[in-house]
């Protein structure tokens, strides 16, 4: 079913996603009867703001008669407030907004109420994304922490460390410099090597 109007039918269109595909949405609107050209997009917004450069254009090319469609409320607004504010504009500017194969009318009580619903809903999606990438970030960080440091210095490179003060080649103060590592780093080596460190070298205590 094709929408009709009298005026210009303007669509809008916007994933949250840089990475994700316009062209279910494009494709979507234009059995509407919404043409290509124009159908106004954003990509890589959430829709939690208005500050939407797309959506922008979008209303600003909407005049008197015109409708502005978009397939489902929750890509013109993440929150129940942004959706209101914009039906409302687009009503005082005498501009229609359709919903899929549905137009929005502010007169028919049942059709607020839909809108109010849609609305809460695109609202409750775009709070449990935001919970789970929360979610997901802290559980990262835990894993991170858990894991723990790499390791300063390789096996390879930690046996090749522990011979040469034995040898008498380094001090401590040069292995630090030669390494690259901390002096807490190079003492701990020599500790769990006892046999290769020479007895001039001094460790100290593990708890110091």
């Amino acid at each position: 079913m094709r929408l009709k109007t009298t005026g210009t039918l303007i669509g809008y269109a916007r994933v949250s996603i840089d990475t994700q595909d316009l062209t279910a949405q494009r494709d979507a609107a234009c059995v509407l009867g919404v043409p290509p050209e124009p159908i106004y997009s954003d990509r890589g917004l959430t829709g939690t703001s208005r500050e939407q450069p797309g959506l922008r254009e979008a209303l600003a090319a909407c005049r008197q008669g015109d409708t502005l469609g978009v397939t489902k409320l929750v890509r013109l607004a993440r929150s129940l407030r942004d959706a209101t504010d914009i039906a409302e504009e687009l009503t005082r500017r005498q501009v229609r907004l359709t919903l899929g194969r549905s137009v929005y009318d502010p007169t028919d009580p049942v059709g607020r109420l839909l809108f109010v619903v849609l609305g809460m809903v695109a609202e409750f999606e775009s709070d449990l994304i935001g919970a789970r990438t929360r979610e997901g970030m802290a559980t990262a960080k835990v894993r991170e922490q858990l894991k723990g440091r790499k390791p300063k210095l390789s096996p390879v490179q930690e046996r090749h460390m522990v011979a040469l003060p034995r040898a008498g080649d380094h001090t401590v103060a040069e292995l630090v410099e030669l390494f690259g590592a901390g002096r807490t780093t190079v003492f701990r080596a020599l500790e769990r090597h006892p046999a290769a460190v020479d007895s001039a070298v001094t460790l100290p205590r593990a708890d110091a």
